[in-house]
């Protein structure tokens, strides 16, 4: 190629670029700068900006199939009924998302949340009524009972508000009361701008909560043999299964949400993890729900689509033998914690004592974790961490009970 044609080229190039910035320059500012609602919903505006500074969030919506549906950002973003709104470049959207953004294509999906313990009693489990409208009361108690009507937490007051922020609400934030009237935050479960139905079914989303000694879930559930088949073979399951058409040659492992959620072989889909339950497991004493035998009816569904109704029964009724063995032992520890308080050799707030401490921990961490265990097959979880250690902590309790009393002049 001679000297001239790479001259030539080189001009016409430069030529290009600079008729190109010319026009863009005489663009209209409210195209470049500051793009209405109507352009961002025409040309996808919002992607191309937001791609230079936050790429990864076009990158996940790329991704999800919000992006395959053809659903644009505006119509998570614009504001929905009673939101606060902000100016986003000259188009006004919603100054914080909520579940009243998601509910506008998902309402019944929202209707089944809050029917469940993820929604109100999850707040409530900390905070109490604190935010929450009578009606909001009312309607979740009529579906979980004493879940929702309750004071607060004694931990509120003890631990703190940045304590809170940082610990309990990163959780129980999912059934928090909105500003708009709505409750609960969808993406405490559904990652933002991904969406995934892949991610939702994987145990570690649900495991962010549901961990650790006062509900071990995910620590039973990653002993048991569903656990070991799942990480074993992960990669062979269909996670993206479409939810409508799910079947067990997409999921022939179980994960949290295939048996608590999941609509499996046309089994109905619910976004109430109570629905299938048909125990109060998280409860001092536990008793069974008021809709007893249909969860239960559901579950055994569930169940029988991989397993015979032999073992189902089998692992059912050894469950719930756990379920009283436990009753009992925590009653044992409530009777002489009552009896103490009553005799008046124990006085003061909650957790004013070494041995309110003690007692909490029997059946928050131990019992809790004795009855899960029971039910989700972690053999391990009912002895070595739930009822040895409920027989140890029964011992040191009649121990401190001796101790007060002889303080008090009541002992021997």
């Amino acid at each position: 190629m001679s000297f001239r044609s790479v001259f030539l080229a080189v001009v016409i190039a430069f030529a290009l670029i600079l008729a190109a910035l010319l026009i863009n320059r005489a663009r209209p500012k409210v195209e470049t700068d500051q793009p209405s609602a109507e352009l961002v919903r025409a040309t996808g505006k919002c992607a191309e900006c937001h791609a230079r500074t936050q790429y990864s969030v076009v990158h996940e919506y790329e991704m999800s199939l919000h992006a395959r549906k053809s659903v644009n950002c505006l119509e998570c973003h614009q504001p929905a009924a009673g939101q606060d709104k902000k100016d986003h470049h000259g188009f006004l959207i919603s100054a914080k998302l909520t579940a009243g953004n998601c509910r506008g294509c998902h309402e019944n999906i929202y209707q089944q949340f809050l029917r469940s313990r993820h929604a109100a009693p999850a707040w409530a489990a900390i905070y109490g009524e604190k935010g929450l409208t009578p009606e909001q009361v009312s309607f979740s108690e009529t579906y979980q009972p004493g879940g929702t009507h309750r004071p607060p937490h004694p931990f509120v007051q003890m631990e703190g508000g940045s304590a809170m922020t940082s610990g309990c609400d990163q959780c129980h934030s999912v059934g928090k009361p909105n500003s708009d009237g709505t409750i609960g935050t969808c993406t405490a479960c559904h990652t933002r701008h991904t969406s995934s139905v892949r991610i939702a079914r994987l145990p570690s989303t649900c495991a962010q909560c549901h961990m650790g000694p006062d509900h071990s879930q995910i620590e039973i559930y990653e002993e048991s043999k569903h656990g070991i088949m799942f990480q074993a073979q992960e990669r062979l399951l269909n996670l993206g299964a479409p939810p409508k058409t799910l079947t067990t040659r997409d999921m022939f492992i179980p994960t949290c949400a295939t048996c608590h959620l999941s609509g499996i072989n046309g089994i109905g889909i619910t976004h109430d993890p109570s629905e299938r339950l048909s125990y109060y497991l998280a409860s001092a004493i536990t008793e069974k729900r008021p809709n007893y035998a249909a969860a239960q009816a559901k579950m055994k569904q569930v169940c029988s689509q991989c397993h015979t109704p032999a073992l189902i029964d089998r692992v059912y009724s050894q469950a719930e033998q756990v379920v009283q063995t436990t009753n009992d032992r925590v009653r044992v520890a409530q009777d002489l914690m009552n009896g103490l308080r009553k005799e008046g050799v124990l006085a003061g707030p909650p957790f004013s004592q070494p041995i309110d401490f003690v007692y909490f921990d029997l059946w928050h961490y131990d019992g809790r974790t004795s009855k899960h265990g029971a039910f989700m097959g972690g053999a391990d979880f009912v002895q070595w961490h739930g009822n040895y250690p409920m027989m140890q902590k029964t011992v040191q309790l009649q121990s401190m009970a001796s101790e007060l009393r002889r303080q008090h002049g009541r002992g021997k």
